[in-house]
């Protein structure tokens, strides 16, 4: 805008502005302030994102956009410090649910001019609080869908196992945390080493056992990651 003109940001029903940012000769300077923010802040993370949310659309660089700009901002400032959620749906969702409280909570209840409490808001824990809530919500959910997504993991390999083969799956577990030959376990079920042999090849191929190999033949056996890391949900389904 020409020098001395604010943007103002219009409610659509009523006409009144929402939101006057501040003057585009402020701006560059804000953005340096945040970005040194930023840089060498000892705020927890999740703190950082919510102040770069809140900052991004508070200082409002861009004729539209500076929503969602913030937003993807804000997600990044998780992603990269650890916090992201491996691209299981979007906090975005989260913020959208109920808009009126997301406005309402960035808003502080502050007037509508930039210079008048919107720079310096008097109680930021309005919006950070908000923003934890939205974090935690999602962390809840994300939650729920990747043990739903185990659970049907596991499901779908154990539908490859016959009976025997889930009995002495559940025996190894139970019974073996270190490596272990075909012939001590065979002694336990009382049968041939050989069939001791095809039903820990079957556990192999669907990755529950793996091969400790010496000098290119098999010298044990021990169990796999994916079995140690999922053992309860494995005893769960297989008891």
């Amino acid at each position: 805008m020409p020098p001395g003109v604010l943007f103002a940001v219009y409610d659509s029903q009523t006409g009144n502005p929402d939101y006057i940012p501040p003057e585009y000769s402020d701006i560059p300077g804000l953005l340096d302030e945040l970005v040194e923010y930023v840089n060498t802040t000892d705020d927890h993370p999740l703190i950082v994102a919510a102040v770069v949310h809140y900052q991004l659309v508070t200082i409002h660089p861009f004729e539209d956009g500076n929503g969602r700009t913030a937003r993807l901002l804000s997600g990044y400032v998780l992603d990269v410090n650890g916090f992201g959620f491996n691209g299981i749906g979007s906090l975005e969702d989260y913020f959208a649910y109920d808009v009126n409280v997301y406005y309402e909570s960035i808003q502080m209840g502050l007037p509508a001019l930039y210079y008048s409490g919107r720079n310096e808001p008097p109680h930021p824990e309005i919006w950070i609080n908000y923003f934890l809530r939205m974090v935690q919500l999602y962390s809840n959910r994300v939650c729920e869908l990747s043990e739903d997504s185990n659970t049907e993991e596991i499901t779908g390999s154990l539908s490859y196992l016959k009976g025997k083969e889930k009995e002495l799956l559940l025996f190894l577990m139970k019974h073996y945390k270190r490596e272990f030959t075909p012939i001590e376990v065979s002694k336990e079920f009382a049968v041939t080493n050989k069939t001791i042999i095809n039903r820990l090849s079957v556990l192999v191929k669907n990755g529950f056992v793996e091969p400790v190999m010496v000098n290119e033949r098999v010298r044990s056996y021990k169990l796999s990651t994916f079995t140690k890391d999922h053992e309860k949900e494995l005893k769960k389904s297989l008891q």
